[in-house]
């Protein structure tokens, strides 16, 4: 219980100190033009409220990540504390809060724009294409994930037959109710949908996360936290699954994800006044990690420790959600316990439709097409949705998690040089985006050789010398980058 009080302070106190850093940092200054006044068109740039921003942008950024993965994080023990705690202070905040103030400051510029002002043409045409893909895989993930969940608690007989391969009727039936909603969440103004449903579920992921929290702090010799006093990998398959880089790639969402960059330009855009950036992006993250480092707690507490959470997780296939549901139903009253259940579908699905709507922005961005009629909305949406559906009923969802999982890891390491060399221009300290690139650099590329889905190198000492190597060659080109760089009013 102390390492998880201790984390969770740590926590805390973060937003309160090195997030008022981070923003004198970035100097924000509430003069500063917002996009939302100087490029309103009711659709995309919409004044908001500040506290609704910040709810739309905790579902935004959430998805199944602080849950699912930090359940399955959970697995390599008492560390993966650790991770949530420094991730989410020094990267993941840190990530969240510059790519939100970039776009800001660029009138809501999406991720793929700001990369090429900063690492050059060539990276924004790669970022161009590796993004869009990132978010149709993301869209794809969270379309199938609550698909799957509602279609578990529908007691419908005539329904369960097989359709096609692998889906019965029932669920064909919730996934197309679900890709409706994507598509209009994706085509309508963002205050028609998002603007009005997101605030409510927000409250409701909120919510889910201080039950848990309230059982585990009454109930401490029910449910011990077990207590960090090594960097131990408990992994039920360590051989396969080491800590570096398994468990960075593995809890992602709660600590440092790529995926939140492309979801800050959205919110970006109703933005009305600078300040809100320290609450709304930074203070966004810190709230994801606090939920990712509670239900890390809860998992290990549940089943006696790390040793019996990896034994539940073979005993259903590594299904998190399963075990998700058990952890509800065993610690919370029924009518709470059901309310986990659909603050777990809502974070998919307000995770999946956003996806889908970042990915309309980007191209609309790369092409130059202006979105204020809704024929050229639906024209760039349709393609992006039928290549999602063709990801779930091609690709077996492992496959596509995992490489989603490598991918959004080299996206925030993409995004944390770019912010590098946006503070290099400022004239300002690098440091606080250097340090995380380098760990996300090395992250990303040892996992190439590391992983059993790229290279699988069974020699560990030659891939992780291949990772550092891979490292250092991308620190030489950024060194040049950083140098040709000097201060400007950029």
């Amino acid at each position: 219980m102390i390492t998880f009080l201790v984390c969770l302070s740590l926590l805390v106190g973060a937003y309160f100190t090195y997030g008022r850093y981070l923003a004198r940092l970035a100097g924000i200054d509430r003069a500063n033009p917002v996009p939302s006044a100087t490029r309103f068109d009711g659709v995309d740039y919409v004044p908001l409220p500040g506290w609704k921003i910040f709810l739309i942008q905790l579902l935004n950024i959430a998805g199944l990540g602080p849950i699912f993965g930090a359940v399955l994080g959970a697995a390599y023990g008492p560390v993966a504390f650790v991770w949530i705690t420094l991730g989410g202070i020094l990267m993941g905040g840190m990530h969240d809060f510059f790519s939100g103030v970039l776009s800001l400051r660029h009138g809501g510029e999406s991720l793929p724009g700001l990369t090429g002002r900063y690492l050059g043409d060539g990276a924004r045409r790669a970022m161009s294409l590796f993004t869009v893909a990132l978010l149709v895989l993301v869209g794809t993930v969270f379309l199938s994930q609550p698909a799957e969940m509602i279609a578990a608690r529908i007691d419908a007989p005539a329904l369960a037959g097989a359709a096609f391969g692998n889906f019965s009727w029932l669920l064909l039936g919730v996934l197309g109710a679900i890709l409706l909603y994507y598509v209009l969440a994706t085509l309508l103004p963002i205050d028609r949908i998002i603007g009005r449903l997101y605030p409510v579920f927000g409250v409701v992921l909120l919510v889910m996360a201080l039950g848990i929290l309230t059982v585990l702090l009454l109930h401490p010799a029910r449910y011990a936290i077990p207590e960090l006093t090594s960097l131990h990998n408990f992994h039920g398959d360590a051989a396969r699954f080491p800590i570096m880089p398994t468990l960075f790639t593995t809890i992602a969402c709660g600590a440092i994800s790529g995926f939140h960059a492309t979801q800050s330009p959205l919110m970006a855009r109703c933005i009305t006044d600078e300040r809100q950036c320290r609450p709304i992006f930074y203070g966004a993250m810190i709230a994801e990690s606090i939920i990712a480092l509670i239900w890390a707690a809860a998992a290990m507490a549940f089943w006696g420790g790390a040793t019996g959470l990896n034994e539940a997780l073979a005993g259903v296939g590594g299904a998190a959600g399963v075990l998700v549901d058990r952890i509800a139903q065993g610690t919370l009253p029924g009518w709470l316990a059901t309310l986990v259940v659909v603050g777990v579908i809502a974070c998919a699905v307000t995770s999946g439709d956003t996806a889908f709507r970042s990915a309309r922005l980007m191209v609309a961005d790369i092409a130059g097409l202006e979105q204020r009629g809704l024929g050229r909305r639906l024209a760039i949406s349709l393609p992006l949705f039928a290549a999602g559906l063709v990801l779930i009923f091609c690709l077996p969802f492992g496959a596509i998690w995992n490489y989603f999982a490598w991918a959004n890891q080299a996206l925030a390491t993409v995004t944390l040089w770019a912010v590098a060399v946006w503070l290099r221009r400022r004239g300002r300290t690098i440091l606080p985006a250097l340090l995380p690139a380098l760990v996300m650099t090395y992250v990303s590329t040892s996992y190439i050789f590391v992983s059993p889905l790229m290279c699988g190198m069974r020699n560990r000492v030659a891939a992780y010398a291949l990772g550092a190597a891979a490292t250092c060659a991308v620190l030489a080109l950024m060194a040049k980058k950083l140098r040709k760089n000097g201060k400007t009013d950029a």
